[in-house]
């Protein structure tokens, strides 16, 4: 199964603490919308503080989805988000609402835009085969098999990544056509779907002040008793999970590794760098349109109706 790319919905986006939240609230309130959060991590309960979830107050005011449905053990693909974000927006609009995206996870972003190929199904008995091949054969094998039927996945793959360079194999053998030509296909920009796209761009110096504020409010607010919480779960945290920036470093900071003050600047360096990846996404996206931030928050939202 396959998704194609969604329409006629508004997004609001930008790097991690630019202020998304109040922002997509004031915006769903002016244009009558519902929120579709775009954020992988705000999908798992239990791990409030250090995703800046959007506060009950703001929950109240405008209906928010996508949140808090996976317990914090779960893994989660794109492909299953995409799924439940379509549904989610055929809801809604069922209701005679608006659509608007709000959060910073750009391959989200991305899959929602572009559409997703999914594939086909995994076909356990091909991939066994291929896994005892690699077994049996020098390093390199099956990336020199990828490479005779689909160059261009195999020149983006290393030829260590041997699941990837299996399920290129697998969608070649199941559909006769390379993985790189369907994932060109859906990589397209759509000629005209209706989309919205804002980005909230704040000068470099600003949003690092803001997120070090936001950094400190989360330690302040108790994210490292959060953290000790989620990790005596049983089942324990998944690999997504635990590698979110702020949890994965205050992980390491409960398990003795760096102290507190060490842990919280860290937390804003990584944080700081993740917003700098963020910026490169959405500049990648001939969509975006970039909305002017500065000074008050408010004054910036005023431009996006």
């Amino acid at each position: 199964m396959s998704f194609p790319p969604i329409e006629n919905c508004r997004f609001l986006t930008g790097p991690t603490g630019s202020g998304k939240t109040a922002a997509g609230v004031e915006l769903a309130q002016k244009t009558g919308a519902e929120i579709i959060s775009m954020d992988s991590m705000a999908l798992y309960r239990g791990m409030d503080i250090g995703t800046a979830k959007p506060a009950a107050l703001e929950r109240a005011a405008v209906p928010h989805h996508l949140i808090d449905v996976l317990g914090p053990h779960e893994e989660y693909s794109v492909a299953q988000y995409v799924a439940a974000a379509h549904e989610r927006a055929a809801e809604i609009r069922a209701r005679g609402r608006e659509v608007l995206f709000v959060g910073g996870t750009p391959l989200y972003l991305k899959a929602l835009l572009r559409g997703l190929f999914k594939g086909p199904p995994a076909d356990a008995t091909f991939r066994r085969q291929l896994e005892e091949e690699a077994r049996r054969h020098e390093p390199g094998r099956l990336h020199q098999r990828l490479a005779q039927v689909d160059p261009a996945s195999a020149e983006r793959l290393h030829p260590n990544d041997t699941r990837r360079i299996i399920r290129a194999l697998e969608v070649y053998e199941k559909t006769g056509e390379p993985m790189s030509d369907w994932q060109q296909h859906f990589n397209r920009l759509p000629e005209e779907t209706g989309n919205r796209v804002y980005v909230l761009d704040w000068p470099r110096h600003e949003l690092n002040e803001r997120i070090d504020r936001r950094v400190n409010a989360m330690f302040a607010a108790g994210l490292v008793e959060e953290v000790r919480g989620l990790m005596a779960l049983e089942p324990p945290l998944s690999r997504t999970a635990r590698q979110a920036v702020g949890y994965r470093e205050v992980i390491e900071h409960l398990e003795g590794v760096r102290g507190l003050d060490g842990t919280i600047a860290l937390v804003k360096q990584h944080t700081r760098q993740l917003a700098k990846r963020q910026g490169t996404w959405f500049r990648s996206l001939p969509e975006s349109r970039y909305v002017a931030m500065g000074g008050r928050l408010a004054e910036g939202t005023r431009r996006l109706v």
